[in-house]
């Protein structure tokens, strides 16, 4: 066996259970990662020098093969509503076989970091069989400085073997296709898909797991400071603008994706940020546009063109296309990944039906309501059979990566805004004037200057009224912003069909949160809009 790179001589592949091996990579720079992706055909360089490279058929996560296994210690801890099974018997014979799959190949071996807390890190090893895996997990996890690798010591490992088949019956997995976690053990195997994000959301979902134990809250966000340490957080599903948002040139930039909120304050979970490119251009978002021109920059199933360069308007192979890079490609990138306490927490939104308005305050109850529900809404046309507007919760706005019950990451969220005096906002970046088909998307400069008041803590002072639906507060008027879009029931044409889409849409939020009404207190149960209802 071959050995290349810098690496930690106490972990030899073989204590990974890997043997008979052609070679490995250990701890490789992007130049040599780049080098050789290009060489065993798994990428190509772009015109402008970055590595562009095709994942197959799987073009996103595949969210259904994702297992967890259930062992005497997870048995109670797991969400198993939202997380599937796997035997430690079954887990026991993937790996086996996987290991036994790994010789005769070359491996890559990256020793990375998950977590900027000293406090709450994740040092994760990843070995994978292709290098541009390899480089995309080291622009996307946190990279230790190089003479720290003799000592690194892994308490999370993956092993990433694309070309592995996995047989549904034998391992009582669904597909060819399994990504398993050993959350106990600190051990996850992916098999039989060449698309790299699954690397990513494995180490998510391991923070998910460990950190609310030590009261520390792992987020499915954005986040960004200003110069006075007013630190935010901005969760959001896909499509709800929360990259976009948080990009403010005024502001640092923590991360773009996940983060932990410890005793410390905030603190990101990556080096990097994966970034959708879909339609990206130079005019609107200037920063992640200039990434994809950088070497050691990841493009993901972007097409080229005979020249190639990248068409980001192409969305023939899948619209999730991507750029993974390191943040300090970013301009105003923060350098330590730490910020302090939030101040403020934006919960985004893109309502489709037209019902809430741009910009709503919310009580420590009603942010915790609005979090386990999750709420934004898919737009007619994006999906085959969605002729209007379609409701969509995704609990802690991110339920796939969440091993335990939604209302432990809830009540955990719920306690430190309570602590630390936390404003919370409801922000709609969705339509208004209507529902999507009539109304028009909310304006962004409008949003923007929303933002820049609450960020600001200028709007908290704001004269509000309730809204009759949801029953959160919501200004009469923001500076800078036309005041008549504040009221989204003025902006409908007819104020009778208004009404009936917010009854429809409050129908939704309750039947929703019907599965976590005997989870909750009941402050948070009075923050149903079902109560208003029933009042």
């Amino acid at each position: 066996m071959v050995e290349h790179g810098i690496y930690n001589r106490r972990f030899p592949v073989e204590a990974a259970g890997l043997k008979d091996l052609a070679g490995v990579y250990y701890n490789l720079m992007p130049s040599e990662l780049c080098e050789l992706a290009i060489r065993r055909s798994e990428a190509v360089l772009t015109a402008d020098g970055a590595l562009r490279a095709l994942t197959g058929q799987h073009t996103g996560r595949s969210a259904k093969d994702k297992f967890v296994v259930c062992d005497d210690k997870t048995k109670d801890q797991i969400w198993w509503d939202n997380n599937k099974a796997m035997s430690p018997e079954h887990f026991a014979l993937l790996k086996a076989d996987m290991l036994a799959h790994a010789a005769g190949r070359e491996l890559f071996v990256q020793d990375l970091v998950g977590g900027a807390d000293a406090e709450n890190r994740l040092p994760t090893r990843v070995i994978t069989e292709y290098a541009w895996h390899a480089q995309f997990i080291r622009n996307l996890l946190i990279r230790p400085e190089r003479d720290a690798l003799e000592d690194f010591e892994a308490k999370l490992t993956i092993i990433n073997l694309p070309s592995f088949v996995a047989d549904p019956k034998r391992y009582n997995c669904r597909t060819e296709t399994v990504i398993a976690c050993d959350l106990e053990n600190g051990l996850v195997l992916i098999g039989g898909t060449s698309y790299a994000g699954e690397m990513k959301k494995s180490v998510f979902t391991a923070l998910n797991y460990l950190l609310p134990a030590r009261g520390v809250m792992p987020m499915h966000c954005s986040a960004n400071v200003g110069d006075a340490g007013d630190a935010a957080v901005f969760f959001g599903l896909s499509g709800t603008g929360k990259t976009t948002l948080s990009a403010d040139p005024s502001r640092t930039l923590i991360g773009d994706d996940e983060h932990g909120w410890g005793e410390s304050g905030l603190f990101n979970f990556e080096g990097g940020c994966y970034a959708k490119t879909i339609r990206l251009s130079a005019e609107a978002e200037p920063e992640i546009y200039a990434t994809t021109k950088r070497f050691g920059t990841v493009l993901e199933n972007v097409v080229l063109d005979a020249n190639r360069k990248p068409d980001f308007d192409d969305g023939s192979l899948t619209e999730n296309t991507r750029c993974a890079y390191p943040l300090d490609y970013i301009p105003n990138a923060s350098r330590t990944g730490l910020a302090p306490h939030p101040k403020t927490i934006i919960m985004l939104t893109a309502d489709a039906f037209g019902v809430l308005p741009p910009i709503a305050k919310l009580t420590p109850d009603q942010a915790m309501y609005h979090f386990l529900s999750g709420y934004t809404a898919k737009v007619a046309g994006t999906e085959k059979g969605v002729t209007e507007p379609e409701a969509t919760f995704s609990t802690c706005f991110g339920a796939p990566f969440m091993p335990r019950h939604p209302t432990e990451y809830g009540n955990l969220l719920k306690s430190l805004i309570a602590r630390h005096g936390v404003q919370c906002w409801l922000v709609n970046t969705g339509w208004t004037g209507g529902a999507y088909g009539a109304g028009s998307r909310m304006p962004i400069r409008q949003t923007r200057a929303m933002l820049a008041e609450a960020l600001a803590g200028r709007l908290a002072g704001a004269e509000f009224r309730v809204d009759p639906n949801f029953g959160f507060e919501v200004p009469v008027a923001v500076p800078g912003v036309d005041a008549a879009i504040l009221n989204p029931r003025g902006t409908w044409a007819d104020a009778t069909a208004y009404d009936a889409q917010a009854a429809k849409l409050v129908d939704m939020f309750v039947a929703n949160f019907a599965k976590f009404e005997d989870h909750v207190d009941a402050g948070v149960k009075a923050a149903s809009p079902g109560m208003l209802a029933a009042a």
